[in-house]
């Protein structure tokens, strides 16, 4: 059994005072434009699950199945959503354009992620819903793909759907051959593939450069053009691709985050006890050992603010959550 854990180094320590009371260990990879290895910390070849990150990838083979979506209703396809109305709102459209409705979804019911939604929803007398579930825009891109391309809208979360062959062959191209390894099921029930950390940093590397016009560059335009869609106002994934100009983030459950810069060079982190406590912190450091300042338009300050983390005593400030990713100098300034 691959066990994560082995090479595992620390990716952020948690400040208390003049102590560090904690330590997230992890693995970390970055790339540049060419896919060589700019930073490693941990095992840059470690096999993940990518959980939630993979759903660019997933919204990308869906286009090339004959899906075509505008560009709010496909960044809500690859989004880890917060269940918002507007959120929900989205996905119906989704589902109105190809003729189906939420009986259709076979994702997990849940409450919204967004805390304030999820008492608004409950206040009212509503329960867990597809939906307001955070894959619910996945899902719905999904049912869609199966009705245009021909396929069972039923049954679309089997391994042996035309749909889920489609997804295994999109992962396995940007990932690369270490990728597809191994197969379980995600927490919404859709089929989850394994990568290693590198071919997941390869693969959002090559959605944020892709050629204009491309089915992987609608799906990367989408998501740095909507990113409050991707995730909810407050998240870290959606802060980040407001900071940087065409990034392309992604968080994943489990500590999982990939990103890639408009350029092609990219980057891709596991914490290893599954924590997101440290990811803004990671995220930030490693967004400047990618290049992200050189990105014209870069706001420097949210990227700082995007790191800030504090850690609480009695309410006020008395410590910091701080990636302990080595950033150069030059980055740094």
């Amino acid at each position: 059994m691959v066990n994560v854990a082995r090479g595992a180094v620390p990716l952020a320590e948690v400040v208390r005072g003049d102590l560090v009371e904690s330590v997230h260990l992890g693995h970390l990879v970055v790339l540049d434009p060419d896919g060589a290895v700019v930073l490693e910390a941990g095992d840059p070849d470690v096999e993940i699950w990518p959980r939630s990150s993979l759903k660019p990838v997933q919204a990308l083979a869906m286009l090339r199945a004959g899906l075509d979506l505008p560009p709010e209703q496909l960044a809500l396809a690859a989004a880890s959503h917060d269940g918002t109305p507007r959120h929900v709102e989205v996905a119906r459209e989704v589902l109105a354009g190809a003729g189906l409705t939420e009986g259709s979804l076979a994702n997990t019911p849940d409450l919204p992620l967004d805390p304030a939604t999820a008492a608004t929803w409950q206040a009212a007398g509503r329960g867990p819903d597809r939906l307001t579930q955070n894959c619910s825009g996945k899902h719905a891109a999904m049912v869609a793909t199966c009705r245009v391309a021909g396929w069972p809208v039923a049954g679309y979360l089997a391994a042996d759907h035309p749909l889920q062959q489609q997804v295994q062959a999109a992962v396995v191209e940007l990932a690369g051959p270490g990728a597809a390894r191994h197969r379980t099921v995600d927490g919404c029930g859709a089929p989850l593939f394994s990568t290693t950390l590198v071919g997941l940093a390869l693969s959002f590397g090559r959605l944020a450069a892709a050629p204009v016009g491309s089915p992987a560059q609608r799906v990367a335009a989408a998501m740095s053009a909507h990113p409050e869609l991707v995730a909810g106002a407050r998240r870290d994934a959606t802060l980040a691709m407001r900071a940087v100009p065409g990034l392309v983030a992604k968080d994943g459950a489990d500590g999982v985050y990939a990103a890639g810069l408009p350029g092609g060079a990219a980057l891709a982190f596991k914490i290893l006890d599954g924590a997101s406590r440290p990811r803004p912190a990671v995220l930030s450091a490693a967004l400047r050992v990618a290049g992200a300042l050189d990105v014209p338009g870069t706001d420097e300050a949210a990227l700082d603010a995007l790191a800030a983390t504090p850690v609480l005593g009695g309410g006020a400030p008395v410590g910091e959550v701080r990636a302990t990713v080595a950033v150069p100098a030059e980055a740094a300034s």
